[in-house]
């Protein structure tokens, strides 16, 4: 007797137990066989999973377990992005050591990933704060140490003058320190970069081997790295500073040279500091803004400041003196650090020129020369068009102009053509304590070393006090103190920034465990690249790209071949929920979980009241919003699962939205998702009791018409699935269409050996399609159905093209334009045999009769529309 009563938590937790106990999901290299190499982006071990991390590892898992059963040898690994400033902070709160913390949440998030059922190889896993990972991201930072691809210079960060420490960006608010309260300033300290800059080109040139990137990603990386064709351009000083007798600048623009009437420096220019020396008014604004710090974005929008030097530049091509000003919309950290101002033809300099009464020419016009439709009176004109006022080369485009000005420059000895990169070098160091130390030996001369090999890992003290102000390891003055070659030494005790555990373990899942090496070329080369990568939109720019330059450092170490670490990328959708709120008398708004307040809604599921359980009185509906502490209106996923099981919440999360949409999180939805799931398992239950312990043999000749169109719907079905699961990635609209399919079953009639063996190949198969997604109940449905072997061994099913064959065809009769009738025609049917077919239906007849048929349009297949009038 079948079991009719579905149990998710009692069938999901015993085919956990046989999974982990047969090591089910462990890869290993096998030569001949096509590999699949499926990787979601690693969590940080916050603690506790919320439905983000859910959704990203459902879809991982659908896909992994998809290509298992189409025979590819699937690795599928986990780990975890270990270091990192939380940890830091929850230690400080909860009165303990991060690495405690830490090794705590990792393994009740650990339990938490089991328990939805996911396929991974946990001997593979990895942990970054652990010094079997750590190791050889020194050793490699060593490697490109010796190559010249790392150096150190003086680089601005946030100081807490109080704490006396550095402050990360996330550690500054409102301009104050997070702990003390006091005014960040912007210090100059010692830092450590590696030259990302050396492959800017190569970045932005293999963008196009990404073909199965979202575009959105491509481009957004493009513009990050942004390759820019300018020259760079010498200005003489009017009189020499010191060593310095002239001004460099880099402009795309050469085109509007004529058109400079001041040139702008940055705060912290070596002549600004010199003109300020003899200028109180400008050493007060330099002051002023010496702890200025944005991002470009911002320089539009902010207010245009600056201080007149009372120094000169000549122009190269006019001999004109031109002004220096001290401009605030000017940073140190780009280019030169200087910038040639046109304000007649760039808006930020027009908004700078315009308050300080600075000259504007115009010279640039629109191709027409229609000089009155660009008035500077009122804004820069800024579009490219043809030069004026520019002496020769008056009446050129703009292409002209560049070619023109440039050669010119370039004879003079003024100029250099040069194509320029937004990118910046990576700083890599940060002043945290919980993080992996940096590899380099201070030496008493002053020069710097690599650790050697032999003396790796440089290890990070554990057992620690944190008392929220200085990193352990800078606050222990016998924590860096070694030796190199007999002599005297002192330990780097800046950490590495975390993105550099996370732009290679992609790679060291492939070599997990090896004591050895960094990577096994032969492992590496088996699995890499990473056939799938999924994770969230945020990591579009700085993640992927700081791995795609990892990947490329790997690859000249001998490491990897390949040139890119991922293949395809999908980047899955936020996931929403209802948020509720009050507010106090000062707007003051106290945030309340949604699963403490009882709802009404329309017939449309929109919220008509709400009011907290609590007292009965009303909440405020906040709408559908990300899931998140500081809303109060996270689902915790454990939760779901203890009353719904695993293969519910999977199911949802894949059939809610489409992946790389949000996804809202509704009640009705899961309990939708949890019914269908019964009526599978009823159904399944429903016809293992039928068949007992004889299976009829399914006889395809002696098929009815019914058991006909029944089987070509269930081809049909999985062929859109597997076109849907494996091609498209729309995981919902396959789900749909086995929904569909469920729908027609339950209707079937089941009177006949024939009807019980194609019910039998029907129930089968949909085992077998929703096994990526719900894997727990169909692992159990697909014994009790008489399978010995594994279901995923067993394989995908594949769609029979002769039972896809359609005999007849259902076709939409309309009569302008409003649909009158439904025939069915034989599938082979002639279009006059259709249109005939169509006009003696008796509902159509009723609208055409006493009125001309002036057309009848035949859509083969599909639709008659006859128009009459």
């Amino acid at each position: 007797m079948a079991d009719n009563q579905y149990q998710p938590q009692h069938i999901e937790a015993k085919i956990q137990k046989q999974w982990e106990e047969t090591e089910r999901f462990k890869a290993t290299e096998e030569a001949g066989k096509e590999k699949f190499y499926c990787l979601s982006m690693f969590p940080y071990p916050s603690g506790r999973l919320h439905m983000g991390h859910v959704r990203n590892y459902t879809i991982g898992d659908v896909i992994s377990r998809y290509q298992r059963m189409n025979g590819k040898n699937v690795l599928q690994p986990m780990g975890w992005d270990a270091f990192g400033l939380p940890a830091e902070n929850a230690a400080i709160n909860n009165n303990t050591a991060p690495a405690k913390w830490t090794y705590e949440n990792i393994e009740y998030m650990k339990g938490q990933l089991k328990s939805l059922g996911f396929g991974y190889d946990w001997n593979r896993e990895v942990a970054t704060c652990k010094q079997d990972y750590y190791k050889w991201e020194q050793w490699f930072f060593t490697r490109l140490y010796e190559k010249g691809l790392v150096y150190r210079k003086l680089a601005t960060v946030n100081w807490d003058p109080i704490d006396q420490t550095v402050l990360a960006n996330e550690q500054v608010i409102d301009g104050r320190g997070w702990r003390s309260g006091a005014i960040v300033e912007q210090k100059e300290i010692p830092q450590w970069f590696i030259k990302i800059t050396d492959y800017a080109e190569e970045l932005l040139k293999d963008l196009d081997q990404l073909d199965e990137w979202p575009e959105q990603v491509r481009a957004m990386q493009a513009n990050w790295i942004g390759r820019s064709e300018g020259v760079d351009i010498t200005f003489d000083l009017e009189q020499s500073i010191g060593d310095m007798t002239s001004l460099s600048v880099y402009t795309t623009r050469p085109d509007t040279l004529y058109g400079v009437t001041y040139v702008a420096v940055a705060a912290q220019h070596p002549i600004a500091l010199h003109a300020a020396k003899n200028n109180q008014a400008l050493a007060d604004f330099i002051e002023d803004n010496k702890n200025t710090k944005m991002a470009e974005a911002d320089m539009a929008t902010m207010e245009k400041k600056g201080a007149a030097t009372g120094l000169y530049v000549v122009h190269p091509l006019t001999g004109e003196r031109l002004p220096i000003w001290v401009a605030n919309f000017v940073l140190m950290d780009y280019g030169s650090g200087a910038v040639m101002s046109v304000p007649g033809h760039d808006q930020r300099d027009w908004e700078f020129a315009t308050k300080y009464d600075l000259n504007i020419k115009q010279v640039v016009v629109p191709d027409d020369n229609a000089e009155s439709t660009c008035d500077l009176s009122q804004s820069a004109f800024t579009d490219k068009g043809r030069l004026v006022n520019s002496g020769a080369f008056d009446g050129l485009d703009f292409s002209e102009a560049f070619d023109g000005i440039a050669s010119a420059l370039e004879e003079k000895g003024y100029g250099q053509r040069k194509v320029n990169y937004r990118l910046r070098d990576w700083g890599v160091s940060r002043q945290r304590y919980w993080g992996a130390p940096i590899p380099i030996l201070n030496l008493e001369d002053g020069s710097t070393v690599g650790v050697p090999s032999e003396d790796l890992p440089v290890v990070l003290p554990e057992d620690v006090e944190m008392d929220g102000v200085t990193s352990p390891i800078k606050a222990d003055p016998e924590w860096a103190k070694t030796e190199y070659k007999g002599q005297p030494a002192r330990r780097e005790t800046d950490t590495f920034d975390t993105f550099m555990e996370s732009s290679w373990y992609y790679a060291r899942y492939c070599s997990a465990g090896n004591v050895d090496a960094m990577l096994d070329p032969e492992q590496a080369n088996y699995w890499l690249p990473v056939d799938q990568y999924i994770g969230g939109i945020e990591h579009a720019i700085l993640h992927l790209l700081y791995s795609r330059f990892y990947h490329k450092l790997l690859r000249d170490e001998g490491l990897v071949s390949s040139d890119e670490p991922f293949k395809r990328l999908l980047c899955q959708g936020m996931v929403l929920a209802d948020s509720f709120y009050r507010e106090d008398e000062n707007g003051k708004k106290t945030w309340i979980a949604p699963n403490e307040v009882d709802l009404e809604k329309d017939d449309k599921g929109r919220v008509i009241s709400a009011v907290w359980s609590k007292d009965g009185q009303p909440v405020i509906h906040g709408g559908m919003t990300k899931m998140s502490k500081s809303k109060n209106n996270g689902i915790n996923p454990q939760s779901v699962i203890d009353q719904y099981g695993a293969d519910t919440v999977r199911l949802f999360t894949m059939f809610a939205a489409p992946p790389e949409q949000t996804l809202e999180w509704i009640d009705s939805g899961v309990e939708g998702a949890n019914r269908f799931l019964k009526r599978v398992w009823k159904l399944a239950q429903e016809h293992i009791d039928s068949i007992g312990d004889s299976l009829p043999q399914l006889d395809l000749s002696q098929l009815n018409k019914g058991q006909q169109a029944l089987r070509r719907d269930l081809h049909k079905t999985i062929a859109k699935v597997s076109d849907d699961i494996g091609r498209r990635q729309t995981f919902n609209t396959a789900i749909a269409a086995i929904m569909e399919l469920l729908n027609a079953l339950q209707k079937a009639p089941q009177e006949t050996d024939t009807d019980k063996a194609l019910m039998h190949e029907a129930v089968t198969v949909v085992v077998q399609l929703l096994n990526p997604i719900t894997p727990h109940i169909c692992h159990a449905l697909w014994a009790q159905l008489g399978n010995e072997q594994d279901i995923e061994a067993a394989g995908w099913p594949e769609a029979d093209p002769k039972a896809m064959v359609e005999d007849e065809k259902l076709i939409v009769v309309q009569v302008n334009g409003k649909v009158r009738a439904k025939i069915t025609v034989a599938a082979d049917a002639s279009k006059e045999q259709v249109e005939t077919a169509a006009l003696e239906q008796e509902n159509v007849k009723a609208f055409t009769d006493g009125k001309t048929v002036r057309k009848v349009i035949v859509v083969p297949g599909k639709l008659v529309n006859i128009v009459a009038n």
